[in-house]
């Protein structure tokens, strides 16, 4: 079925290399360990399992981890295991400046050295925050070493006023309430407190929610564990049995290579269409894949995700939250129909050991109005539409389950912003020459120019539209959005201004083309006149001079292929290093 042949046990592992035998190096690496009070038997050839984990104070999503990873090790106990708890660096979505994107990578390269650098025989991937769990993917990946995926799950529900408020979601919302004068600025401070009334992820599926679920997708997390809350003792459970399960994964010698092929991949790209996942998506899994040598590009994405019914009902798309997911059956449930519908490769290999059909051809779903049936779907073409023309040669994103229908064919004169402080200058002036029929252009918050590709691609309307009663139009960028945003939002657009991308040169009063259907984003130029203002094209972002930045500046590729860096696509190295005495 998977085609995957357990190695033969017992063996010698890798950590045996720093830990068995008596010479001077092995007595110096394990005579240092006893000093926390390990009995000399544990040195005995048997797995050391690396709980990498990314709690952190500021890191609030996975500010529970610590209470979580002792499930994790007690369950590496159970199965005759060594658990090491080693914290690793930890990007925090609503706390790194200019944005946790910029340090996604260098997450990703520390957890790897972390890995190849120790004496690990399996991880455990302790993650929740968004980037948190594509960098530690991409770490493990690239060493490959036997590794599983423990989310920290989502909040609970927020309520204000008896209305289900989603993480993000409704920041957005009740932003442009207040600039629209619906609501009023106590009113929104009173709103805050409901917004994140437990420990644990956003409740929405926003990106954190996603790439719990792509993970699960790919096969690197047991079956069920991404919608479970964090607060819920099955959380717990979850973990616990995950430390057992890596024990016999390192006996299996089960590496991610194993489980991360193409079919697993597609697996992914497709459940990320029916549950209606962030675009950021795109761009992990796009990096993910680089790790592992696959090939997976956005017309990928397009051609395998252009069909797929988007049938959980959740915010941004719909209207309920994590927790309604989990009751109604969690991923489990869509996975099963996605293979019902014969748009799932079911023979894919997970860390379970056994195929993702196995794990779900048997689950129930309970609420139909959470987990829709694929014959009455939320929207039918869910997934991410690739948008391809003069302004974005090389592609475009946009989410059509959370875009405005009337808007997904449209144009409209362009309002450009140079950069996000130029948005922040002018939106709010009511000389702004803007309606709701233009379409909002910003340049420069790509992957080299913001720098790191910041979450302001959802720019926030105009007051004066919004006090009309539009809540959307269309917008245009190089960066990205939060997945807890909505609206007709094309983002990713690449080649990006700082580098002097088409948009780059898109002028106030331009004539803009979308056509969602068509997969069509162009600007009403001639070719010639396009090639003439490239040609006087100057570049405005100043590369930056030292330290990481310049690190990231020099190596981050384009968002089309992942914003991975350029020396580290395709790359594994040794597992094992040379001895340091």
């Amino acid at each position: 079925m998977t085609g995957f042949t357990p190695k033969p046990w017992p063996r010698q592992l890798r950590s045996q290399h720093w830990y068995g035998g008596t010479s001077r190096d092995t007595i110096y690496h394990r005579g240092w360990m006893k000093n926390q009070g390990y009995p000399h038997d544990l040195f005995d050839g048997r797995p050391v399992i690396g709980v990498l984990n990314t709690w952190s104070d500021l890191t609030p999503c996975n500010g529970h981890l610590r209470e979580l990873s002792e499930k994790v090790k007690a369950g590496i106990w159970e199965a005759g295991g060594f658990p090491v708890e080693v914290p690793v660096f930890s990007a925090s979505e609503n706390t790194y400046r200019p944005t946790a994107m910029m340090y996604r990578n260098l997450a990703a390269m520390a957890v790897e050295e972390a890995i190849r650098g120790q004496p690990m025989d399996g991880c455990v991937l302790l993650v929740g925050c968004d980037k948190t769990t594509p960098s530690l993917i991409m770490g493990a990946a690239s060493v490959d070493l036997p590794s599983i995926v423990v989310t920290g799950g989502p909040m609970l529900n927020g309520y204000f006023r008896g209305e289900r408020v989603g993480s993000g979601t409704h920041l957005w919302k009740f932003s442009e309430m207040v600039k629209a004068g619906e609501m009023t600025q106590a009113e929104f401070l009173e709103a805050e407190a409901s917004m994140s009334r437990s420990s644990g992820t956003c409740n929405t599926m926003g990106t954190a929610s996603t790439m719990a679920s792509m993970a699960e997708a790919l096969g690197m997390a047991l079956s069920g564990n991404a919608a479970i809350p964090a607060v819920d003792s099955r959380r717990r459970v979850m973990a616990q049995m995950s430390g057992r399960r890596i024990v016999q994964m390192v006996k299996d010698d089960l590496k991610p290579s194993d489980i991360m092929t193409r079919q697993a991949f597609e697996n992914a790209i497709r459940t990320n269409g029916a549950i209606g996942g962030s675009t950021n998506a795109v761009i992990h899994l796009l990096a993910m894949a680089g790790r592992v040598g696959i090939d997976i590009s956005l017309d990928d994405w397009d051609r395998l995700g252009r069909d797929v019914p988007t049938i959980v009902n959740l915010m941004p798309s719909g209207k309920y939250l994590m927790e309604e997911f989990f009751y109604a059956g969690g991923l489990p449930v869509v996975i099963k129909r996605l293979g019902e519908a014969e748009l799932l490769h079911k023979d894919a290999l997970t860390v379970s050991g056994q195929s993702i059909w196995d794990e779900v051809q048997h689950v129930i779903g309970y609420d139909g109005d959470v987990i829709l049936p694929v014959t009455q779907p939320l929207a039918p073409h869910g997934g991410i539409a690739v948008l391809k023309g003069n302004l974005a040669p090389k592609g475009a994103v946009l989410k059509p389950s959370a875009a405005s229908a009337h808007l997904m064919k449209h144009r409209g004169r362009a309002v450009v912003f140079e950069d996000i402080d130029d948005y922040k200058a002018k939106i709010n002036d009511e000389a702004l020459d803007i309606d709701e029929t233009c379409v909002m252009v910003l340049k420069n918050c790509g992957p080299k120019g913001y720098p790191g590709m910041a979450e302001v691609g959802n720019m926030g309307l105009p007051p004066k539209v919004l006090r009309k009663g539009i809540t959307d139009m269309v917008r245009i960028s190089d960066a990205r959005m939060s997945g807890t945003a909505y609206g007709t939002v094309v983002l990713h657009t690449s080649p990006e201004a700082a580098v002097g991308g088409p948009l780059a040169v898109v002028r106030n009063g331009d004539m803009i083309e979308l056509d969602v259907e068509a997969r069509r984003l162009h600007l009403d130029i001639s070719d010639e006149e396009l090639a003439a203002r490239l040609a006087a094209w100057q570049p405005v972002v100043e590369p930056p001079t030292g330290g990481y930045a310049h690190i990231f500046h020099a190596h981050v590729q384009g968002a089309d292929t992942g914003a991975d860096f350029d020396f580290l696509r395709g790359c594994r190295g040794s597992a094992v290093g040379k001895d340091s005495h």
